[in-house]
């Protein structure tokens, strides 16, 4: 007696034998009405591997759901999820077996993000961005590095704006620091007392590009211009922007009182030249002290007399230090 060789249909990844049984004419009108061609029945009685008029892809469903309800095409699901993966700027690699709502995709950056579908949805929409983990804790570690601090993991109180520190180049305390300060340096150490009030700082300028095509100067100060210009002023991470000067102040509380008194001979010499906020609210986090690009002469002038008139006052507080250093000795 002959022995038949069952026949076979590989669906989505898997082999699925094909059952004997009639296939109804109402079940393949649903099927057409709903987009679908009936192929055979499958796995059981009440399964059925459907066709797609769409894509012609196969998948397995369930009669009851056939008949009841519209099915999804597995393929057009994830031909949607891969061009809105797209949209949001990823590549979708694989879903997450352990969670239906989430999926594995593969950021600019090269790096693995785990992603929930209708997060990705919202990226593609421009409503939220992408975030990579390594590359936003790489982030978090040169920022404190450039503060002369090691971050050393997430706060130990649960608070997601704080991270645990070590002054590594300082006196080696650890301390919860708020993020947001570690980037502007606005803290004080625990252990040493140094502070953005009491340590080195420096008088800066830099410059930005405008929507309007046109270019503004901003004039401050920090203990880190650098991780200001690139991390904290700007809302979007491609605006064009440049450090023009920056000169080397003996404390922060000095270098603000000479960045306000500055500001207040510049408002009074150009009062027509300061930029209203409506023109870069958008793209950077300052709500004033922006001049147009035209006084960036006159600020970089300005701002090369005060880095000589440090120099003096450096020279001459070393002069006295050496001074009494002699007198100490003599005595």
């Amino acid at each position: 007696m002959t022995q038949h060789q069952p026949i076979i249909l590989h669906i989505r990844g898997e082999d699925h034998v094909v059952q004997p049984g009639e296939i109804h004419a109402h079940w393949r009108e649903a099927a057409e009405a709903k987009g679908y061609r009936i192929v055979a029945r499958v796995k059981d009685r009440y399964s059925l591997a459907l066709e797609c008029n769409s894509c012609g892809g196969l998948h397995v469903s369930r009669l009851f759901v056939l008949l009841n309800y519209q099915p999804e095409c597995p393929h057009c699901v994830d031909a949607r999820r891969r061009e809105t993966a797209k949209h949001a700027g990823l590549e979708l690699l694989r879903r997450d077996h352990g969670n239906r709502k989430y999926a594995f995709y593969r950021a600019s950056c090269g790096h693995e993000i785990r992603r929930q579908f209708e997060l990705v949805e919202r990226m593609a929409q421009g409503e939220t961005a992408v975030r990579c983990e390594i590359c936003h804790h790489a982030r978090e570690q040169e920022e404190a590095a450039l503060e002369g601090w090691e971050l050393l993991g997430a706060d130990p109180q649960g608070s997601r704006n704080y991270r645990l520190y070590r002054h590594a180049e300082g006196c080696g305390a650890e301390a919860r620091i708020a993020r947001a300060n570690m980037q502007t340096g606005r803290f004080t150490c625990p252990g040493c007392g140094e502070s953005w009030a009491t340590g080195p700082s420096f008088l800066y300028a830099m410059k930005f590009k405008l929507e309007t095509g046109s270019s503004a100067i901003k004039l401050g100060f920090s203990r880190n211009p650098d991780s200001r210009l690139k991390y904290q002023l700007h809302r979007h991470s491609d605006l064009a922007r440049e450090l023009l000067l920056k000169v080397p102040m003996r404390t922060g509380r000095h270098a603000q009182r000479v960045e306000k008194r500055l500001h207040k001979w510049l408002v009074a010499e150009f009062p027509d030249e300061l930029v209203p906020p409506e023109e870069f609210s958008d793209l950077l986090r300052v709500k004033s002290e922006l001049y147009r690009a035209g006084l960036e002469e006159t600020i970089l002038r300005q701002m090369h007399r005060i880095a000589r008139k440090e120099k003096r006052a450096a020279e001459r507080n070393r002069a006295r230090s050496r001074s009494r250093s002699k007198r100490m000795r003599r005595t």
